[in-house]
């Protein structure tokens, strides 16, 4: 099942300043109709000139992503940066089905204050996904949350979700929560997949908050 290379979803991510304006979620428990309007797709990056090759960057230079750690469930992928400022960091976890299938992934990371959503979230999910259905996380028993994909690519759909501060609570707070999306081969039916909050609050409170611009 093909799926978003990791590298390349924290680090475009992390350009688009923190997720800003990142979907808050609906407070009702059916899914509403997604109407992504054309200028939130993401622009077409132009390719870098032939005289400029990769090599030009090093591997562990400013700009390249590596592993900073793992808390608990989470890891935690940073953005090197130069001497002296805030390395950019999000914590990552890989969502796999009852058979062991790798289906999903999620980033979470700080937004800058004064927002609504205080807590930006990129999940990606397969092509195969029925988007009309919306993207619903669940913490324990509380209320579903609904949120409508962003876009897609080649490889998956993403969904760029913003968190209030009452949900990062129920994040910190919880045990466990639940993601679903529902496959276009059967829409009569639904995928449950398991986000663990092992090791969430730790890994989140090591990140620093982005200054508000």
């Amino acid at each position: 099942m093909s799926m978003i290379d990791t590298t390349k979803a924290v680090a475009f991510a992390l350009s688009l300043g923190l997720v800003a304006g990142a979907a808050v979620a609906q407070d009702t428990t059916q899914p509403a109709p997604t109407e992504t309007p054309a200028a939130e797709a993401p622009a077409t990056t132009p390719a870098a000139p032939a005289e400029t090759p990769a090599a030009a960057q090093p591997a562990d230079g400013p700009g390249s992503v590596y592993l900073k750690g793992t808390e608990g469930d989470w890891e935690m992928r940073c953005i090197r940066v130069e001497a002296g400022q805030t390395e950019p960091c999000q914590m990552y976890q890989l969502l796999k089905d009852d058979k062991g299938n790798s289906v999903a992934e999620i980033s979470v990371f700080p937004l800058a204050t004064g927002q609504k959503a205080v807590t930006g979230a990129t999940v990606s999910v397969p092509l195969e996904t029925l988007l009309t259905e919306n993207l619903v996380i669940q913490v324990d028993s509380g209320k579903p949350r609904i949120y409508p994909y962003t876009w897609c690519d080649r490889q998956s759909c993403v969904a760029r979700v913003g968190f209030t501060a009452e949900d990062l609570a129920a994040l910190k707070g919880g045990n466990k929560a639940t993601m679903t999306i529902v496959p276009v081969i059967a829409p009569d039916q639904k995928v449950n997949l398991s986000i663990s909050l092992k090791g969430f609050t730790k890994s989140y409170d090591s990140m620093p908050v982005p200054a508000a611009q």
